[in-house]
């Protein structure tokens, strides 16, 4: 089985710098951290790799050259592999464009079973880059994942929770 968790270097204080010209954040410098909602994907993806044989876990990140430390973390909590998709010209690019880039270099990855998102970022708050690569992606998107149930080689069993209200669902991997 193989778990492709997507994780993003955000910055490490509520007092952030954009660049004047270009209107980006500035990432650079020792301000940054691993968004605290990718840990619980990773952790997720830990998760499952107890339940599961022959589990192969990759991280994924875009950002500027220094994201390559979040991908370090990750190989630190057990990750087997890390990827970094980087270029001056992905500064600034919003969540349609992420959600794209992200999903067409999972698609070069291939062969994969699950991807997990954290639930949103701290930075940008949106929400929306799990369910968008899943649409390009062509795969089914469950949000708001509580409890790993069951996994098998074919399927995998969630409880989902929103405004106290959970549900168990069963997806095809």
């Amino acid at each position: 089985m193989k778990i492709i968790t997507l994780i993003k270097q955000v910055p490490d204080t509520t007092e952030v710098n954009v660049d004047p010209e270009t209107g980006n954040l500035i990432r650079e410098g020792n301000n940054v951290k691993m968004n605290p909602f990718d840990l619980y994907g990773i952790e997720t993806a830990m998760q499952i790799k107890k339940m599961h044989k022959n589990v192969n876990v990759i991280s994924l990140t875009m950002g500027p050259p220094s994201a390559i430390a979040v991908l370090d973390e990750s190989l630190s909590m057990g990750c087997e592999d890390a990827y970094l998709v980087t270029d001056r010209r992905f500064a600034g690019a919003d969540v349609l464009a992420t959600s794209y880039t992200l999903s067409q270099v999972v698609k070069k990855i291939d062969d994969y079973d699950i991807v997990i998102c954290g639930k949103q970022t701290t930075d940008g708050d949106t929400a929306q880059v799990g369910p968008e690569v899943a649409e390009f992606l062509g795969i089914p998107h469950v949000p708001y994942v509580k409890d790993i149930v069951k996994v098998s080689d074919k399927k995998i069993q969630v409880t989902t929770s929103y405004e106290d209200y959970d549900q168990i669902l069963e997806v095809d991997l």
